[in-house]
């Protein structure tokens, strides 16, 4: 974790319920507790003055006057150094990871895990040792210390960098409280360096809002921040999860996410690689160039390597790829994805072209958002300022040439016409439709989401030239850059060949 400072105290608002029938702990238990049944009495209140103030007894001298909450504070402060750090009235020890810890069964018995253990016909039931082996390797002596700790006393302090094996502690021992203060730590600190290891940390003990709160800051940021170290830190079902993802930000095409796969393959491939971010891609390059030569031209997801990687290269949307000359040829050029999977991408999408330029076919009619989640096409762009800005994603997009401008705080589609200087694959019909969704965020420094904004899945109809105001910001408080993302659906599933046969 670094430089983060960032704690929280975890306060606990009861006291351990005691055992029934069970035997007083020695003295210094019994002592204890009778002190804080005394000191917790409320202090006699006499009548009301004329003004209707209340009158205090001064009895007392000066601990009187000191205030109520730093006195449960002192209070519970010596019963932890007595109970726990000297063991006073011990009646139980707690062995484990080589330390013995001299407690008691009524503040033990805050934990589901003790409470069980006793309770039941456990054979540590009625043992006055007790030695627990560690089944998680992220406990430690210096975590299980905290965690016991936290049961005798009103606070722990509970550090970011601390948090996964406080958690994994708190899990074991069934201390729902301390479980939930674990997860609001985690939720306040997702940053690159933490956010993979939150993430497996909450889906190995079920903190499912966790698990969901890291894996969108992934797919917010995998591609608008890239960095190394995160790349290396992803894992393969983790990759495999947000490539599949309609809500991946992309900057700027589906041949964009490719590119950030390869980087990832390379890392994790050789994790010892150590370079630039600019020189991270050529190396890469080298490096499946140099291993094909020595594999005689076979496909890399087809070696001993490359196959661990395929179920994640499967969820490129290849169909978005070859759609552009450059990126098609990058693709040829790298023979990482097999030719067999390629073959079938080609056919099917030259089938959608014809589909899109020789018939009637004007585009989706309703909007099923089953379909364009899983079939759309993924792009975005970068407002950088608050100022004028326009740009389009080149590569055939069955006819349509959509410009997109940034002007005044609006967000405006623009559908061109030949006569603007605006590339090619304009179709030459009057209308087309396309099902689209659009998406806003502002990040902070560690990656959070400030701002977010998005529209429905709708339909699109533009003739040419025509333009479409799609998002109002002017009331909106910016901060910049703002991360633009787009899902389009130029062509109804059950129209499109390529779409039935899976490829999209």
């Amino acid at each position: 974790m670094g430089a983060i400072s960032s704690r929280m105290l975890w306060f606990r608002g009861r006291r351990a319920p005691e055992e029934q029938g069970a035997a007083r702990n020695e003295e210094a238990v019994a002592a204890g507790g009778a002190a804080v049944r005394q000191e917790e009495r409320e202090e006699p209140q006499l009548p009301a003055t004329p003004r209707g103030r209340k009158r205090r007894n001064n009895r007392g001298g000066p601990l009187a006057k000191t205030p109520r909450r730093e006195r449960a504070r002192d209070r519970s402060r010596s019963l932890y150094e007595a109970l726990f750090l000297r063991g006073e009235g011990s009646d139980i020890q707690i062995r484990a990871l080589g330390e013995e810890w001299s407690l008691h069964r009524v503040y033990l018995c805050q934990s589901g895990y003790f409470a069980s253990m006793f309770s039941g016909a456990w054979r540590e039931t009625n043992m006055n040792t007790i030695e627990i082996q560690m089944p998680d390797e992220n406990i430690d002596r210096e975590a299980l210390n905290e965690v016991l700790g936290s049961l005798y006393h009103e606070a722990i302090v509970i550090h970011p960098s601390r948090v996964i094996a406080i958690l994994a502690t708190a899990s074991m021992l069934q201390l729902d409280d301390l479980i939930q203060q674990c997860g609001d730590i985690m939720k306040d600190t997702v940053s690159t360096q933490t956010v993979c290891n939150y993430y497996y940390s909450a889906e190995n003990y079920g903190l499912k809002n966790i698990k969901a709160i890291c894996l969108q800051w992934l797919l917010d940021n995998l591609m608008t921040h890239t960095s190394e170290e995160l790349l290396l830190d992803v894992n393969l079902d983790l990759m495999k999860e947000i490539i599949a993802s309609s809500e991946l930000f992309v900057m700027e095409v589906e041949m964009d996410v490719y590119s950030i796969l390869k980087k990832w393959m390379f890392l994790q491939l050789q994790p010892t690689w150590r370079g630039t971010r600019r020189s991270l891609l050529p190396d890469a390059n080298l490096w499946f160039a140099n291993y094909r030569r020595e594999s005689e031209g076979t496909p890399f997801l087809e070696t001993e390597q490359g196959r661990a990687f395929i179920p994640v290269f499967q969820k490129l949307r290849l169909a978005y790829i070859i759609c552009d000359l450059p990126s098609a040829h990058i693709i040829d050029q790298d023979a990482l994805i097999p030719a067999t999977w390629l073959t079938p991408v080609y056919k099917e999408q030259w089938l959608t072209l014809l589909l899109a330029e020789q018939t009637r076919e004007l585009g989706p009619m309703n909007v099923l958002v089953s379909d364009v989640q899983g079939n759309s096409m993924r792009c975005g762009g970068q407002v950088r300022r608050d100022e004028q800005c326009t740009w389009k994603w080149t590569g055939f997009n069955f006819g349509w040439d959509l410009v997109v401008c940034y002007v005044n705080r609006r967000i405006i589609f623009r559908r061109s016409a030949l006569r603007k200087s605006c590339g090619l694959g304009v179709s030459l019909l009057w209308q087309r439709k396309v099902a689209f969704r659009l998406r806003l965020v502002s990040l902070d420094r560690a990656g959070r989401a400030v701002f977010r904004k998005e529209t429905e899945y709708q339909i699109l109809s533009l003739r040419k030239d025509q333009e479409l105001e799609v998002v109002n910001l002017q009331n909106q408080d910016l901060i910049f850059p703002i991360y633009l993302a787009c899902n389009f659906l130029y062509l109804a599933p059950e129209s499109s060949s390529a779409q039935r046969g899976g490829t999209l």
